[in-house]
């Protein structure tokens, strides 16, 4: 069993708030989203201060914009750095990509050009942030749409020599690499076996909308039978890792997630029995 390891948990959203509260559902930790309580007060820090008296609590933050050539913001990186020390996260993480140019923040996760230099660059700067933070920061691979023609290496390479030479950890995300593996043709199951597994601290699990001829990750329905099925891949490639399931649009009632969760709870266990024995 990994440090640190939390079971199976669900992205903290508005609407589940008072349900969360009343009913104490089988949800074994909650991830809330950063920007949403770097707040002095307010209902939302209110509430997360509830909920985490009662469950373990991990960030995600969404703005950091690690790949972007603008300086780091060094308020927004205060202000999550004194949620952190309020809260008290079990984790902190955010994504492998850049959100903007000249301070403007385009509210979306921009894939990178998987290059030497663009490695070195990212590397400079998730040191700065965990020794500004005075912890180690999980990386998420993010979806994508395009590939750049600089691009020196696969996206794997480029994930797994950033964890290796910054020395953080990864927040792998499930759906994402299906999404990207459709949109540009690789085989998600040769991204899964390339990444260093000690690494791996946190999933992701969410929907997507198929246009066709190609996926975007909008995180609005239920999980897809062949995510689940390269979930659990995942985890027999992995063993046991903290894993949670993302609703941002068309959030149904909290105990259809929960259904959800528990779905990932039996495929998780059935991969593990399957690993164990060819492991031994």
């Amino acid at each position: 069993m990994r440090s640190n390891y939390l079971g199976f948990g669900l992205g903290l959203r508005t609407v589940h708030y008072e349900d969360i509260l009343a009913t104490r559902p089988n949800v074994d930790w909650f991830e809330a989203l950063s920007e949403n309580y770097m707040v002095p007060g307010g209902k939302p820090l209110y509430y997360l201060d509830k909920i985490r008296a009662d469950y373990p609590v991990v960030l995600h933050g969404v703005s950091m914009s690690i790949g972007s050539t603008d300086p780091l913001d060094k308020d927004y990186l205060k202000q999550l750095k004194a949620l952190a020390d309020r809260v008290e996260p079990k984790w902190m993480s955010d994504h492998l990509c850049w959100t903007g140019i000249a301070t403007r923040n385009m509210h979306d996760l921009l894939p990178l050009p998987y290059t030497r230099e663009a490695v070195d660059h990212v590397v400079a700067r998730i040191s700065q942030v965990q020794d500004f933070l005075g912890r180690r920061m999980l990386i998420e691979n993010v979806s994508s749409y395009v590939n750049f023609e600089q691009s020196e290496m696969t996206e794997w390479e480029f994930l797994r020599e950033i964890a290796e030479r910054a020395d953080c950890l990864l927040l792998f995300d499930v759906n994402n690499v299906y999404v990207s593996g459709f949109n540009h043709g690789f085989d998600p199951r040769e991204y899964i076996d390339a990444l260093p597994s000690e690494r791996i601290q946190q999933i992701h699990l969410a929907g997507h909308t198929n246009c066709g001829t190609h996926i975007i990750d909008t995180h609005d329905a239920a999980v897809i039978d062949e995510v689940w099925k390269l979930y659990s891949y995942t985890i027999e490639a992995y063993g046991p890792v903290s894993t949670m399931i993302e609703r941002d649009d068309h959030i149904p009632e909290l105990d259809v997630l929960v259904a959800e969760l528990d779905q990932a709870r039996a495929l998780g266990a059935a991969a593990l029995d399957t690993r164990i024995p060819a492991t031994a």
